[in-house]
């Protein structure tokens, strides 16, 4: 995987890295709609897009003019989540 989500926070850029697992049951956007704050803008990037050096990481700024979208949080993305038919048994 060479996607990663990034999102500004107030000391910097915050980068996810979604693992092989989570893109097995999920798309990198439904990741990132679940764990980015909600109301926080995303962008999804390639790694190579990414600097190398990260030593100044916390000076990082990301152009979020064009979104790729806005995070929901976690709880109201699971609350959007179809929820299972449960048949109730009578007897």
């Amino acid at each position: 995987m060479t996607q990663r989500i990034i999102y500004s926070t107030d000391s910097g850029v915050s980068i996810i890295i979604p693992t092989p697992e989570s893109l097995q049951t999920l798309t990198i956007d439904d990741i990132a709609k679940k764990d980015v704050p909600a109301g926080v803008a995303y962008k999804i990037v390639d790694t190579v897009s990414l600097p190398e050096d990260r030593t100044f990481r916390g000076a990082w700024e990301a152009d979020m003019t064009t979104p790729d979208g806005v995070g929901l949080g976690y709880d109201a993305w699971f609350a959007l989540q179809p929820k299972p038919i449960v048949h109730e048994v009578t007897e």
